[in-house]
């Protein structure tokens, strides 16, 4: 596993494994028109990373009852909450649940707000969280790219509640967005599927993979 654990950062393709195969296909131009395989290969990557993520976890060893006899097998001591922004990172926060199967959930909902000169600041609508006292938190997006929606959501929950470990994952990360996350979040560790040098004026990371809302449930009016 490629691991950076100085830096808290977890790269998953500077290895080579199938999932390699599932993050080219998402940022296929021809392939990625098909909406039921973009969402489903963004799930399988949550899931991927979900397994990673769970190696880091505290375990218990539990007796287990078979019908031939008894073995033991460490089983986590409580599920993480697994939290995403809507609405691009739905397909990613389900592959997490499908591994985390009793997780509870966070859901946020931000937007930009563009101002004149073409620069944006970012708003959040609402938060929907559980307790989250004494709890390990993964907040999960599709593109990390500025940083700024994850940073701001993030902090907030942070503020209300005595949060025990963050971890932050995404499919595709900017170099720009993962220095403010570092800057703003130096606790959290970062769990990434790709990084990407280049951002364009709006925002989307080069070469990225286009709108990952919009590919994932449709164009925005």
């Amino acid at each position: 596993m490629t691991s950076n654990i100085k830096n808290m950062i977890f790269i998953l393709n500077k290895i080579n494994a199938i999932s390699n195969q599932f993050l080219a296909e998402l940022r296929d131009v021809a392939i990625q028109q098909d909406k039921a395989r973009f969402r489903a290969n963004q799930e399988k990557l949550g899931q991927i990373l979900a397994y990673e993520i769970s190696k880091t976890l505290a375990y218990t060893e539990k007796e287990v009852q078979t019908p031939l006899g008894i073995t033991n097998v460490n089983l986590l001591q409580e599920q993480p909450v697994v939290g995403t922004i809507l609405r691009a990172g739905l397909p990613f926060h389900q592959g997490f649940l499908n591994y985390f199967t009793q997780a509870n959930s966070v859901f946020a909902t931000a937007y930009r707000k563009v101002k004149k000169t073409g620069a944006f600041i970012i708003n959040i609508d609402h938060i929907s969280a559980p307790e989250l006292d004494g709890k390990t938190l993964i907040m999960c997006d599709s593109m990390l790219a500025t940083g700024q929606s994850m940073v701001k959501v993030c902090k907030e929950l942070l503020a209300q509640y005595d949060i025990k470990q963050l971890h932050i994952a995404a499919v595709i990360a900017s170099t720009e967005g993962i220095a403010h996350v570092r800057a703003n979040l130096p606790k959290a560790k970062l769990w990434l599927c790709a990084v990407d040098e280049e951002m364009t004026s709006k925002a989307y990371i080069v070469p990225g993979l286009g709108d990952a809302g919009d590919l994932a449930f449709g164009e925005k009016v």
